[in-house]
């Protein structure tokens, strides 16, 4: 089983690159706005690799951080999801925005993602969501560019309800739980707030 990969990009095409790794190149299907997708050839990458067995083809996925490779494994473990399709969800969501989608049971949000359906997105999220908030939202990250990231997708009326129960002492995954609860959409931040603050106590 191979961990990881640290080598040089040697190549770049749609939707993989190749590492030279002392002179063995390892094909190796990544997301879109991955670092190592979006390095220069002829750079040092490293990334996390998953390798996916089958009949009839054998194939590496890699990721720049953990958080990444753990969100593929769960999203192939969902009925439906096949590693392209984790694939296009990662390449169209960043790490924390696809855990607040999925949190937030937004589904819709998931069918941007190249190849997800409705029922697809909708069974992503009703298998999911308990994961994503049982292991804590800030606690699965790669750094604190994917905060900024995620405050940034999320700046409507969640997004502030979260910033606002964080100043109110509150953690990240506590506010983010309290308002995962709420069903109802497009609410004032305020309306948010009163609601999760329901939910904390």
């Amino acid at each position: 089983m191979i961990g990881f990969l640290r080598g040089l990009l040697a190549e770049k095409g749609d939707g993989y690159i190749v590492i030279d790794v002392n002179g063995v190149g390892y094909l190796v299907n990544v997301p879109a706005n991955s670092r190592a997708y979006l390095s220069p050839e002829g750079e040092e990458v490293m990334v996390y690799t998953a390798m996916i067995v089958r009949e009839d083809d054998m194939s590496l996925f890699g990721f720049s951080g953990k958080g990444e490779l753990d969100a593929f494994k769960k999203l192939i473990g969902v009925s439906g999801v096949g590693p392209k399709a984790a694939i296009a969800i990662l390449s169209a969501f960043t790490l924390d925005q696809l855990r607040e989608t999925i949190v937030f049971e937004d589904s819709k949000s998931l069918t941007k993602a190249n190849g997800i359906g409705k029922k697809t997105a909708e069974r992503i999220v009703l298998e999911l969501k308990d994961k994503f908030v049982k292991t804590g939202l800030s606690t699965m990250g790669s750094g604190g560019e994917g905060t900024a990231a995620m405050d940034a997708a999320f700046a409507g009326g969640r997004g502030e309800a979260i910033s606002a129960l964080m100043a109110l002492g509150y953690s990240r995954p506590e506010a983010t739980s309290a308002l995962a609860g709420i069903k109802e959409n497009d609410l004032s931040t305020e309306e948010y707030i009163k609601l999760a603050l329901k939910n904390l106590f």
